[in-house]
C-alpha cells in the first residue's frame, strides 16, 4: 500500500487499515492546523496494539466552511459560518430537511448537495454537523465532531439540548479557540482551559428525588438513572466562586450488545462492542492504574489463568496508556487530563462465555377468515437470579391497518400499546431467572379470506415481526470483563483522598428475534 493511500485516513477510532497483512491504528492525537508529527502504530502479538513513533505525514490538514447544532426537531441551536462562502443559515435547514426527506430510518454521515459536502454525527439526540466545499477525506471531519462532543460535554457538564441552550455564549468561545478560519487549532481539553473564559451555567443541583436528570456518560442508554454523584455531569472547568469541588474519577465499562436470532430459536449473530471510558476531575499529572480481570485474554490462540478465560478478538487503546504491565498483570496506566477520554475499546463476535439475556417463545395464531391476529409472547430472562435488566422495551411490528389491542399482561407493572403501526411492550424491570409473558389480540380489517373454523397457527400475515428487544443490564458484563481496582497517586491529588467510582453496564437497542 504507497503511503498516499494511508494518509487518506489518519484519525484515530475508525476503519483500520491493512499493511503487510497486519492491522494497526493510528494514534489518538490532538487535531491541529499543521497535521500531526508522525503516524504512529506498532503490530504486537496476541492483537493488541501499541503506539509508538514512525514517519512523518505529509497530507493536507482538515478544513470547514461551517458547524451547526440542530435539536432533534431540526431547530437551529447553534451556528457558525467560518467562511463566508456556503449561503448562510438557511444551509442547516437544507441539511434537515434532506436528512428527514430519505427514505428509511438510518441516515448518512456524509452526503454532498449542491457543490457542499454534509458531515454528521448524532449525540444525545443532537445533530453536530460540519460542512465543506472542499475535498477532504471524512474521516477527519468525523474524528472532529466526536472530539467537539466529547470537549462540549467535558466544558458544559453534559451534552443535550438542555446544556446547549444554557451555555451557548460558551460553546461560541470554544467554537472560536478550536476553529480558526475553519482550520482546527486544538480539540484539547486541557489546553483551553488556559483560554476559555466563559464559566458553565448549569442545572440545579443533584438530588436523590430527581435522578433522571444525570446520566451516563459511558453510554447513551434508555433511560439514564443510575449516578452515585452530581460530579458525573458538572463540567471541569469549576466556578471561580466554588472552591469546594471533589477531586473524583469515574470509570464505566460498558458494553453494547448485538444480537440476531433465527425463528427457530438459533443463534445467527452475536457481537459485542465494549469501552473503558474515563472521566477525570483530578488534577493534571495524577496517575490512574486500572486493573482488570487477569484471565483476559485476546485473540483465542492466548490462554491465561486456569479458569475458561475472558476472551475478546481485537483491543485497541488511547494513546496515553502505559502497557508495560498489561502483558503480564493486566494493568493500564496513564496520566489523563480533566475530562472525559476512551482508554480502551474491544470487540467480542459469535462466542460469548455466558448465556443469553433474553429469550423470546412467540406463539402466532392467525384466523384469516375473521381477521383476527393473536400474539402470545413469553420472554425469559436467563440473567443470574441476583442480576437483573433494566428498561426493558420489546417492538413488535404488526401488519398494516391494524386498529384495536386487547391484552393480558402476566404482572400490573407492564404496559403495551400500539404505536406507529408496532406493538410496544414495556418492562420496567425484570429479575434473572424470571419468566413474564403477554397475550395480545388484534383485528386487521381489510385482510379478510374465505371464512375459516377458529384460529389456526398458520403462516403469520404479512408484516409481523420481527421482534427487537432494547434493556439495560447494570453491573453486568456479556464479556465478563471486570476492573479488579482503580488506583490513584495521592501524591498529585492533594491531600485528600480523591473519590473513585467504577460502573459495569451492558446495553442493547439491536436485539432481533426472528418471528
Amino acid at each position: 500500500m504507497k503511503d498516499s493511500q494511508i494518509l487518506e485516513g489518519w484519525t484515530a477510532g475508525f476503519p483500520r487499515f491493512e499493511i503487510n497483512a497486519r492491522e494497526c491504528v493510528w494514534e489518538e492525537c490532538f487535531l491541529k492546523r499543521q497535521p500531526p508529527c508522525g503516524l504512529l502504530f506498532r503490530v504486537c502479538k496476541a492483537g493488541w496494539v501499541q503506539l509508538s513513533p514512525s514517519s512523518r505525514l505529509t497530507s493536507g490538514t482538515a478544513m470547514i466552511s461551517q458547524f451547526f447544532i440542530l435539536s432533534s426537531k431540526g431547530d437551529t441551536l447553534i451556528y457558525k459560518d467560518f467562511r463566508g462562502d456556503s449561503g448562510g443559515r438557511d444551509v442547516a435547514e437544507l441539511f434537515y430537511r434532506k436528512l428527514t426527506g430519505l427514505p428509511g430510518g438510518e441516515s448518512p454521515v456524509v452526503m454532498y448537495h449542491d457543490d457542499r459536502h454534509f458531515i454528521h454525527i448524532r449525540h444525545s439526540g443532537l445533530y453536530l454537523v460540519a460542512t465543506t466545499s472542499e475535498n477532504v477525506t471524512p474521516f477527519s471531519l468525523l474524528e472532529l465532531l466526536s472530539r467537539l462532543a466529547t470537549l462540549l460535554g467535558d466544558y458544559c457538564g453534559s451534552l443535550n439540548e438542555g446544556t446547549i441552550s444554557r451555555n451557548v455564549a460558551l460553546v461560541y468561545e470554544l467554537l472560536d479557540e478550536v476553529l480558526d478560519y475553519g482550520y482546527v487549532q486544538t480539540t484539547s481539553t486541557e489546553m483551553l482551559r488556559n483560554f476559555i473564559q466563559t464559566e458553565a451555567v448549569v442545572s440545579k443541583p443533584f438530588s436523590l428525588f430527581d435522578l433522571s436528570s444525570v446520566g451516563l456518560f459511558g453510554a447513551e442508554t434508555q433511560q439514564n438513572r443510575v449516578a452515585p454523584s452530581s460530579a458525573a455531569s458538572r463540567p471541569v472547568l469549576s466556578s471561580r466562586s466554588d472552591q469546594s469541588q471533589k477531586n473524583e474519577v469515574f470509570l464505566d465499562v460498558v458494553e453494547r450488545l448485538s444480537v440476531l436470532i433465527a425463528s427457530n430459536g438459533s443463534l445467527l449473530k452475536v457481537d459485542v462492542q465494549g469501552e473503558i471510558r474515563l472521566k477525570s476531575f483530578l488534577p493534571s499529572g495524577s496517575e490512574i492504574c486500572i486493573g482488570l480481570t487477569e484471565e483476559f485474554c485476546v485473540g483465542k490462540s492466548e490462554l491465561r489463568g486456569y479458569g475458561p478465560g475472558i476472551r475478546v478478538d481485537e483491543v485497541s487503546f488511547h494513546s496515553s496508556v502505559n502497557l508495560d504491565e498489561f502483558e503480564s498483570h493486566r494493568i493500564l496506566r496513564l496520566q489523563p487530563p480533566q475530562g472525559e477520554l476512551t482508554v480502551m475499546r474491544y470487540q467480542l463476535s459469535d462466542d460469548l462465555p455466558s448465556p443469553l439475556p433474553f429469550r423470546l417463545f412467540p406463539s402466532v395464531q392467525w384466523d384469516q377468515g375473521s381477521g383476527r391476529l393473536q400474539v402470545y409472547l413469553k420472554l425469559r430472562c436467563d440473567l443470574p437470579p441476583k442480576s437483573q435488566a433494566l428498561n426493558v422495551h420489546l417492538h413488535l411490528p404488526l401488519p398494516r391497518g391494524v386498529v384495536s389491542l386487547s391484552q393480558e399482561l402476566s404482572s400490573p407493572d407492564q404496559k403495551a400499546e400500539l404505536g406507529e403501526g408496532a406493538l410496544h411492550w414495556d418492562l420496567p424491570r425484570v429479575q434473572g431467572g424470571s419468566q413474564l409473558s403477554g397475550l395480545f389480540q388484534m383485528d386487521v380489517p381489510g385482510s379478510q379470506g374465505p371464512p375459516r373454523h377458529g384460529p389456526s397457527p398458520s403462516a403469520p400475515p404479512l408484516g409481523l415481526g420481527p421482534a427487537s428487544l432494547s434493556f439495560e443490564l447494570p453491573r453486568h458484563t456479556c464479556s465478563g470483563l471486570q476492573v479488579r481496582f482503580l488506583r490513584l497517586s495521592f501524591s498529585a491529588c492533594g491531600n485528600a483522598n480523591p473519590h473513585k467510582w467504577v460502573r459495569h453496564l451492558s446495553h442493547s437497542n439491536a436485539y432481533v428475534i426472528r418471528i
